[in-house]
């Protein structure tokens, strides 16, 4: 179970198959891949004449406590589901459209356990990580806000 915060890109088939590797009880392997956009889509709350070309996205983190809050919602989800590998990898820095932000890949028996554990680790890192998004627009750099798209999203895990 491994987390990293990261400049650097990653190739997600090597971090997907070494989930894997060597071992014959893994039945299922889930993953998630997260692009940088380069058209800013109309959404939470964003109306459609302020979406705007996005030329790069700069992602800042909490060093440290960015790393503790991903590996807490790690042992959550092992919590939940049995699971026998997972990977999550998240940039930062200045990334350009077509770049990879985050990885999130998930080892388990089944299938079921696995799919849930991948997207129940992206929804909480999307409203628990401490990131901070700025995107570079033709008008501009910009904050992103945080989505009430993805608090329901994570919320439907609450219980």
């Amino acid at each position: 179970m491994t987390v990293s915060v990261q400049e650097a890109d990653f190739d997600p088939g090597a971090e997907i198959a070494a989930l894997s590797l060597g071992r014959d009880d893994v039945g299922a392997v889930a993953s998630f891949v997260g692009l940088v956009r380069a058209d800013k889509v109309a959404d939470g709350g964003v109306g459609a004449d302020e979406a705007a070309a996005i030329a790069a996205m700069t992602l800042e983190h909490y060093p440290g406590m960015t790393e503790k809050a991903l590996q807490a919602i790690v042992a959550e989800a092992r919590g939940r589901w049995d699971l026998f590998g997972v990977r999550v990898i998240h940039r930062v820095g200045r990334l350009l459209p077509g770049d990879r932000i985050v990885l999130v890949a998930v080892a388990s028996a089944h299938r079921g356990e696995a799919l849930a554990a991948c997207e129940f680790i992206m929804d909480y890192l999307k409203t628990r990580a401490p990131f901070w998004k700025k995107e570079e627009t033709p008008d501009g750099g910009r904050w992103v806000d945080a989505r009430t798209s993805d608090d329901r999203a994570a919320g439907r895990w609450s219980s």
